[in-house]
């Protein structure tokens, strides 16, 4: 008998514990056999710079102490050139060392790396770019990559900074690994230890800011304790050459500063700003500069006073220019309270509406950050199409590390794929290739400025994101930064032989189910541009169809009974397509020339509507959702022949989670087809849809002190109904005997786990105890938790080969503690290699 989630002990893998902490920095010995036969070290590394604070001197560190863990080979570390004349690694400046010339011009940032037997030369454009050169030295060796290498490695673009949505109290907004690093009981705490670990491992990916504090910013950061803690934050990161930045409150001045207004034209709002920024910038004099949010969901800005969102940002962009510090300025601006009757409301408009306007009028250090689809994260988006309209302003593309409406790392999705999507769709600006990666380097329309915000927020968890394999993310977005041209599963490679090692195993199935991943999750979430079916109103984790329109939030499906999607052509709609350059704008104006992966973003279609591939838009989703949940079930059984591969901690929380991840794929799949079947009346050409030969419904059970209940939406309970205790001070009993032909089988139990208490529970067959298991999944898993019977609740436990005999009795009790009432949904006696 086995247990669908890591619930029994594992046998010892054959490498030592790890946690995560060192994310792809591990540096773990480098199997003999991966090591040329005469590898020629030099005799020491000569890093130039007695400056501890400096990223040249910490090169230095890393590089000794990278080799020593990789090689078993400690160099001496020299920081003056006259302490040694040997063969060298040297890192040092192209100002500080003129031996070497390199081939082409060194962008700021940029680095040369010349390896030879005995001999390795480190130069940086600047600092951090010596620092750069040398984690990539690094991460060569660190791969048993050892041949002669002569490089030379510019960024793509200036700005390449993460964002973390942290908040004062120590919480994170859509964070899902634990508390802030940054904050603590509205201060920053004095151990900052794990901020100086998080700027190595973002140095490690060049890098070069990061905004400490949540969009929706408190304007208490301001006071002059939390500069001094901001003042260490810097500290601690400035080794490593990451630059902190801040989130403003658009209302500081009125709120912490006690004057009567906070309009952007107002001279004491001025002076205020400028006072505070200076305050700032004799603190941390290499501060990057501010991130701001105003006029959106809700919040205050220059609007509120009739003035421009340029008049905003141009407010802060004159306070930090005497620094050389910049702003980035949101995009996402928009009314969250649209009337979804008006048919051509659109809030996917909005940004070009509000921005298009104002292009010319922005200082040049001022820098507009844009999301890169027009709503907010999904699965699947077109690119914005502000990145064409405002050719004269700075643009930054904004992409999200942390998943918030992709599985908020409870789910693996290797969303890298999906970003190169986005960076590599041609605009088509002026008739002209216009790339939005290279719209965002600066280079089509000649900006000086822009670039990458990636939000991450890492938390206190020691995997960082809260999922060992989402790290792969963070990596992926650094690299991406650094050079949109890459190919993700290219990095996926180089971080799954960093983080895991060089196994061919290992790297084939971490490639295989990470690259699957995307694909797989919008299959079962939400396909054919409709965005991911998630619940909006509420936690943005499970699946919620109906929580999507009559709302004023506007991420419309427009689903009725007849038809879906949102109709956004000029010539019927909303007027959406048009806001793209005319060739991209013609192409989604026809339903023809739509592609199909983004017909319901554009198009309000009948479900018999046959798409391109011949099937209807109904029969599409229904066969996508179970497509999607079958692959993601092959996920934990390919991580299974890892097992003696990685060292035990990982490899359990990673098959725990993907487990985990395969139940709930099955909770998706199931609500969102029965949603559509209920509204279209359409069935399943197939007949799966609402048909379930191997479930015993709960509520068909012999129940003892259990009663019926209703979930919301209805959907998302199998035949729409549950089971709870009838009080939270009771246990009870759910019986049935099984009728199915005596053989092996795989039992899958599927309840609801809320947050709010741990209900105990054991299943029985024939009385003998199988497995007992407790509700507590908020203490294993990071996503945001339910306090109702929902999508986000439902999950299962399978037990697996279990020899059964027909008229055997199969037993569930439960326990209540608190407000979790054991509640149950159904069983599945599955035969073995079927998927529910």
């Amino acid at each position: 008998m086995r247990v669908s989630w890591g619930l029994l002990a594992f046998p010892a893998a054959v490498s030592a514990i790890e946690n995560g902490i060192n994310g792809w920095l591990r540096y773990a010995p480098l199997p003999n056999d991966q090591r040329p036969p005469n590898l020629l070290l030099p005799g020491a590394i000569m890093a130039l710079s007695t400056n501890k604070t400096s990223p040249v001197y910490t090169a230095g560190q890393e590089l000794q102490a990278g080799i020593k863990s990789i090689l078993n080979q400690t160099l001496p570390l020299y920081h003056e050139p006259d302490k040694w004349l040997g063969s060298t690694i040297l890192v040092a400046t192209t100002g500080q060392f003129h031996g070497v010339k390199p081939a082409a011009t060194l962008a700021d940032d940029g680095y040369l790396l010349r390896v030879r037997p005995g001999n390795v030369v480190i130069l940086g454009q600047t600092e951090r770019g010596a620092l750069y050169g040398a984690f990539d030295y690094l991460s060569r060796i660190a791969q048993g990559r050892f041949s002669d290498a002569d490089l030379i490695a510019n960024p793509d673009a200036p700005i390449r900074w993460v964002n973390q949505w942290d908040n004062m109290d120590g919480s994170i907004e859509r964070g899902y690994a634990g508390a802030s690093i940054f904050f603590r009981n509205n201060t920053i705490p004095k151990d900052l230890n794990r901020v100086s670990q998080y700027a190595r491992l973002l140095a490690s990916i060049g890098i070069n800011g990061i905004v400490v504090n949540n969009v929706n910013a408190n304007a208490n950061l301001l006071t002059d304790a939390n500069i001094d803690g901001l003042g260490r934050i810097a500290d601690a990161m400035r080794p490593y050459g990451v630059q902190i930045g801040i989130s403003l409150n658009f209302v500081s001045p009125q709120t912490l500063g006690g004057l009567l207004t906070f309009d952007p034209l107002d001279q004491s709002v001025i002076s205020w700003w400028t006072d505070k920024t200076n305050c700032l910038y004799r603190r941390i004099p290499d501060m990057a500069g501010y991130l701001v949010k105003a006029n959106s969901e809700g919040q205050a800005g220059p609007l509120t006073y009739n003035r421009t969102l340029a008049d905003g940002a141009n407010l802060f962009a004159k306070a930090v220019q005497p620094h050389g510090g910049i702003v980035m300025f949101r995009a996402f601006v928009y009314d969250n309270h649209i009337n979804p009757a008006d048919l051509k409301a659109d809030r996917a408009k909005h940004a070009v509406e509000f921005f298009k306007g104002l292009d010319g009028q922005f200082l040049d250090n001022v820098v507009v950050q844009i999301k890169y689809g027009p709503i907010d994260f999904q699965v699947r988006e077109p690119a914005s199409p502000l990145f064409a309209n405002i050719p004269q302003t700075n643009t930054a593309i904004e992409l999200q590390i942390t998943q918030e409406y992709l599985g908020q790392q409870s789910h693996l999705v290797y969303i890298a794929p999906l970003w190169k999507t986005i960076l590599d769709f041609d605009l088509r600006a002026d008739d002209q290739p216009s790339l939005v990666r290279d719209v965002v380097a600066g280079r089509r329309f000649s900006n000086k400025r822009g670039g990458y915000a990636g939000v991450v927020n890492v938390g206190t968890n020691t995997t960082w994101l809260g999922s060992h394999l989402a790290m792969s993310n963070l990596y992926a977005y650094g690299r991406l930064a650094w050079d949109p041209n890459q190919d993700p599963q290219a990095l996926l490679e180089d971080w799954t032989r960093l983080t895991f090692g060089s196994d061919p195993l290992v790297l084939g199935v971490v490639t295989e189910i990470s690259m699957a991943s995307w694909p797989a999750y919008e299959n079962y979430t939400g396909n054919l541009g409709i965005q991911t079916l998630t619940d909006i109103l509420y936690t943005h984790y499970g699946p919620n169809p109906a929580s999507q329109d009559n709302n004023g939030w506007g991420q419309w499906t427009r689903a009725d009974h007849d038809g879906i999607g949102m109709d956004r052509t000029v010539s019927t709609g909303t007027g959406f397509s048009g806001q793209y350059p005319a060739e991209v704008a013609e192409k989604f104006e026809s339903i023809e020339t739509t592609p199909d992966d983004l017909l319901l973003w554009f198009h309000h279609v009948n479900y018999t509507h046959v798409l391109k591939s011949g099937k209807s838009v109904i029969q599409h989703f229904y066969d996508a959702h179970y497509a999607g949940a079958e692959t993601a079930q092959t996920f934990p059984i390919a991580w299974e022949s890892l097992r003696n591969k990685i060292d035990t901690e990982r490899f359990n929380d990673v098959l725990f989670r993907l487990r985990y991840q395969a139940g709930h794929s099955i909770v998706w799949r199931d609500s969102i087809c029965q949603f559509y079947y209920n509204l279209s009346g359409i069935p399943d050409g197939t007949g799966r849809v609402g048909r379930h030969e191997y479930r015993i419904e709960a509520e068909t059970m012999a129940l003892k002190n259990y009663k019926l209940t209703g979930v919301n939406p209805v959907e998302t309970a199998s035949n729409l109904t549950a089971v709870v205790l009838v009080s939270n001070h009771t246990s009870g009993e759910a019986t049935t005997k099984l009728n199915f032909d005596s053989g092996k089988y795989d039992v899958a139990i599927n309840y609801f786990d809320l947050i709010g208490g741990k209900a105990h529970y054991k299943a029985f067959l024939n009385g003998k105890l199988l497995l007992k298991w407790a509700g507590d999944l908020e203490d294993k898993l990071g996503h945001t938790f339910s306090t109702k019977l929902d999508g986000h609740s439902a999950t299962r436990v399978t037990i697996r080969d279990i020899q059964i005999q027909k008229g055997d009795v199969l037993k569930i009790t439960g326990v209540a503690e608190g407000n979790e009432l054991a509640p149950l949904d159904y069983i599945a006696v599955l035969p073995q290699g079927v998927v529910d």
